[in-house]
């Protein structure tokens, strides 16, 4: 099984990187953030001829995210992240497909940052940390994909010398972070790639792709029960060069239907 994280930065604007990359890879299960487009213009019709059902939770002009299956049911869970009635951001959509619990995400970005939005995104990191603890719980497997909004280390930036101060980079969120992983979450890319410089997200501007100047921020959590039927990982780097691109790449993981039984003799 293959799963994928993909920010759009709008999927309207760019529908036909979409479809093109979807017809290309063929997941079976794709998360979208940064819809950018309200609950009534998400463009169902175009993914469905694609092959794919879905799900979504739209904002007009910003955030919005969706789940899509290809040859599978999408059992709805929840469109809000739990902790706060009063959040009306469209950030958080969670299934059940073919067995699996998906929780699809976009943190905030939180800049600038000390102000009250840097405020709001560690707030709905702790939030996102609650509810991670109690899908934990239910010991099933667990898939929290998105945009994260943080690199973890310095591993996961070009230049970390220049994002001291960013709301992605600073101490606070990078602990936020590793407390979520102390849970007992495996960061997928990290599991097969420890020590690779990989990249998710590449500015517009000075030719950051061009240059390789980029920031891991989307990323795969895993519960135990999907860590240990990892197969690969990896980024669709080639997509962010296509024209009229989101500033990501999409990001995707590969599943064994069942747990490989290590040590089994034969």
């Amino acid at each position: 099984m293959k799963i994928a994280t993909y920010n759009v930065n709008g999927v309207n604007g760019h529908l036909p990187v979409l479809l093109r990359w979807l017809d290309e890879t063929a997941p079976d299960i794709v998360c979208l953030q940064e819809l950018k487009a309200p609950q009534e213009k998400f463009p169902e019709k175009a993914i469905q001829d694609a092959g794919y059902n879905a799900i979504w939770h739209g904002q007009k002009s910003w955030n919005g995210v969706a789940i899509l299956a290809r040859n599978a049911d999408i059992e709805e869970v929840g469109r809000t992240l739990p902790g706060d009635q009063d959040d009306v951001q469209s950030r958080y959509i969670e299934a059940l497909v073919s067995g699996i619990h998906i929780g699809c995400l976009y943190l905030p970005n939180g800049n600038p940052a000390p102000g009250p939005k840097f405020e709001y995104k560690l707030g709905w990191f702790k939030r996102l940390a609650d509810h991670a603890r109690e899908l934990l719980a239910m010991d099933g497997p667990v898939v929290l994909t998105g945009d994260y909004n943080v690199m973890p280390t310095d591993l996961d930036v070009y230049k970390p010398e220049r994002w001291v101060d960013d709301a992605l980079f600073r101490p606070e969120v990078r602990a936020a972070f590793r407390d979520l992983l102390s849970q007992g979450w495996t960061d997928a890319i990290r599991k097969l790639y420890p020590e690779e410089k990989i990249y998710t997200f590449w500015d517009y501007f000075r030719n950051a792709y061009g240059r390789n100047a980029g920031l891991r921020i989307d990323h795969f959590l895993l519960s135990p029960q999907v860590e240990g039927r990892l197969i690969s990982a990896g980024v669709d780097r080639h997509v962010r060069g296509w024209e009229k691109t989101s500033d990501h790449a999409p990001v995707w993981i590969e599943l064994a239907n069942e747990i490989p039984l290590s040590g089994k003799s034969h």
